[in-house]
């Protein structure tokens, strides 16, 4: 029954629901609050009453757009839940909170379409070894038979899944279920208990069939078990549920348990396979490493709240964390003002919280998501969660009204405290501030969040495209600066060469004067002139690779200064430039997309039709199923890359961009390029 947490006794675990989006695990928390009585009775997603996704945000798209959790107590022990977003876009919200629960419930639909997006989950979970059941969910509305849906999910899975139930149909209604560890059969009620009943006799051969396969998966680590098997010995049931307890820990099988969220069926049965056989909180903090001897916490997630401030949600993995106490993490020390516990929208106040316990600390304001954090003063090693995900989708951004623009990058750090998975990106060449996200909805629900916590309603259009300039043919030209206003006047005279480079080049600047017809001390200054008409050129775009030779010249020993000849090298570019082909060079990325192989060929065809380079592609190490396709595609055709991707791959294809090089853009493109440029400039 696991080992007391030190809060008076109970054992305290954290479990996350994980699944595929619109799989139901919203709907499966709120029926283990109805069922373990945590709530009078279960709400629904339509009917917006739900513990989770009570934020204006997920009440308004139908979906959860952030981690939700609640908190129970199940037959003396208490659980708290994280519900994790499902949708591809708002993932990122269970990257640092996996690394401090117990175990993860998969939330799966019986449907073979979502098991590539299954796979991402799963991949997720073995990758950091954390022990997870798989919930069959609606398995009310299953079309095929669970035999046959299983080896369907298999692939999806390094680890063998585990059948545990089967289902007891009547006239293609699925109205109960056998229990194979148990061998006990279980009549679905509505929203209450399941009431025991009789084997069904039909069903006979098939619990022998699947009972024996199960058993026959549990045996592959356990040899005492199979020599069992082998002498047809029936082995006891505690030996039964002692081998799926190990396996399930030590993450060498994946059990499978049916049910209905929906309908409240299946509930009592998870929550109990939760109890005896989820590791408590001691294995946990071994498997991560922790110094038990100290007080020791991992930050799941940080929340900016109105009334409250800054709310670190932790999972205490050693000891106790007290109101007052002063805690220390890698970027500084807090002393934390106040300990509460959240339930959906709910803040409530509450006193020490121990080892297994999963609390908010108040006002932590040096430490961040993923961090861990301990009372002592020495420190503690980190318990690295794996890195955000690299954004797919940016958008420049701007504030509606110029009173906002000091408090909108304040207010979108506190966002982005909130979601590591959005950065803010100031390009100063661009003069632009570009958010990046997961998609378009990711950013769509971040401007929402912006406009309701913070009154900024911010605008966006597409970001820039960093388009670049360069020449095609050499020239040698002069440029004379003479000015006289009274007193000393204005003398700088320069004879330059600009000639092409290779691609890649960048910009060389050297001088041939002899006779001191240029003087040493104003050479660095026609350089500064040239630079400087260099940022915009005939195009409008900043000039690369080109080499600028000073040649020749003439000064004058009263009007000649620094500016002079800035202003000197300046005008002779402005008059070179132009006269030597210009032409106009876009931005090719080195792009890899990860993508199931059976949309392989559809992934071609998307980056064909965006004037992309196909350089090959591979299969993906460790993903059985995905491949990994390399090209190069125009920076201009990947601003909605990840729209048509994940469209053509159910959701779940991936992309990383890199810039690779520079190449020339001629025709109607460039012209439509040029056109835009000077329109925005007008």
């Amino acid at each position: 029954m696991g080992q007391s947490d030190g809060s008076g006794g109970q054992t305290a675990r954290c479990i996350a629901l994980v699944g595929p989006y619109l799989s139901g695990k919203t709907t499966l928390l709120e029926a283990i609050l109805a069922r373990t009585g945590a709530i009078p009775r279960q709400g629904s997603i339509s009917a917006g009453n739900t513990v989770g996704d009570g934020a204006p945000e997920a009440r308004a798209h139908g979906m959860s757009v952030e981690m939700n959790v609640a908190e129970t107590e199940f037959l003396g022990d208490k659980y708290v839940f994280l519900d994790c977003p499902g949708s591809i876009e708002f993932q990122n919200e269970a990257v640092a909170a996996l690394t401090g629960v117990d175990a993860a419930v998969v939330v799966c639909e019986p449907d073979e379409k979502k098991v590539p997006a299954l796979q991402l989950i799963l991949k997720q979970l073995e990758d950091r070894g954390i022990p997870h059941f798989l919930f069959l969910n609606k398995i009310d509305k299953a079309e095929g038979r669970v035999r046959d849906i299983l080896p369907v999910l298999q692939p999806a899975s390094a680890v063998p899944l585990v059948l545990r139930q089967i289902p007891i149909w009547e006239k293609d209604i699925v109205t109960g279920f056998v229990d194979l560890a148990l061998e006990r059969a279980y009549l679905y009620r509505e929203h209450a208990p399941s009431e025991v009943i009789e084997r069904p006799e039909a069903l006979a051969d098939r619990e022998a069939e699947a009972r024996f396969s199960m058993l026959e998966k549990l045996a592959d680590y356990d040899d005492e078990l199979m020599e069992q098997l082998l002498e047809d010995i029936e082995p006891p049931k505690d030996k039964v549920f002692e081998d799926l307890a190990a396996e399930l820990r030590e993450g060498v099988i994946c059990p499978v348990l049916l049910g209905s969220a929906e309908h409240g069926q299946g509930i009592l049965r998870l929550m109990k396979a939760l109890r005896h056989e989820a590791p408590t909180v001691e294995r946990t903090a071994a498997r991560l490493g922790v110094d038990a001897g100290k007080d020791v916490a991992q930050v799941l997630k940080t929340l900016h709240t109105a009334h409250a401030g800054k709310l670190s949600l932790v999972r205490v993995l050693s000891g106790q964390f007290a109101d007052g106490a002063t805690v220390f993490g890698p970027d500084g020390d807090a002393r934390i003002s106040g300990i509460v516990s959240l339930s959906g929208q709910d803040v409530v106040k509450r006193g020490t919280a121990g080892a297994g316990e999963t609390v908010a600390l108040g006002r932590l304001d040096p430490i961040q998501t993923g961090q861990t954090i301990t009372t002592d003063k020495a420190g503690v090693e980190q318990i690295a969660p794996p890195p955000p995900p690299r954004p797919v989708y940016g958008l420049a951004i701007s504030a509606k009204e110029r009173k906002d623009e000091v408090k909108l990058t304040t207010s979108l750090a506190k966002i982005i405290e909130e979601d590591p998975s959005l950065s803010l990106v100031q390009d100063q060449d661009l003069g632009e501030m570009v958010l990046w996200g997961q998609g378009e909805m990711h950013l769509r629900v971040a401007l929402e969040r912006l406009k309701r916590k913070y009154g900024i309603e911010a605008g966006t259009r597409p970001r820039q495209i960093p388009y670049k300039e360069t020449i095609r043919k050499p020239v040698e030209v002069r440029g004379r600066h003479k000015k006289q206003s009274g007193g000393h006047g204005q003398f700088g005279d320069v004879v330059i060469d600009i000639k092409p480079l290779p691609r890649g080049s960048g910009f060389a600047f050297t001088d041939t004067i002899s006779g001191g017809v240029v003087p040493k001390q104003y050479i660095p200054s026609v350089e500064a002139g040239v630079k400087e008409y260099m940022t915009s050129g005939p195009l409008g775009f900043q000039v690369v690779d080109i080499a600028v030779t000073l040649k020749d010249g003439s000064y004058h020993s009263v009007d000649s200064s620094d500016q002079a000849f800035k202003m000197a090298g300046r005008l002779a570019m402005s008059e070179g430039l132009p006269q030597c082909s210009p032409v106009l060079l876009e931005p090719i990325m080195a792009v890899e997309i990860a993508v199931p192989s059976d949309a392989t060929a559809k992934v071609n065809g998307i980056i064909s039709s965006r004037r992309g380079q196909i350089l090959g592609f591979d299969a993906r190490p460790g993903w059985p199923g995905w491949d990994l396709v390399q090209a190069h595609i125009p920076e201009a055709e990947i601003a909605d890359l990840i729209i048509e991707l994940r469209s053509a791959t159910a959701g779940v294809g991936s992309f990383t961009a890199t810039f690779d090089h520079l190449a020339e853009l001629t025709g109607k493109l460039a012209e439509e390029v040029l056109k835009s440029h000077d329109k925005q400039a007008a």
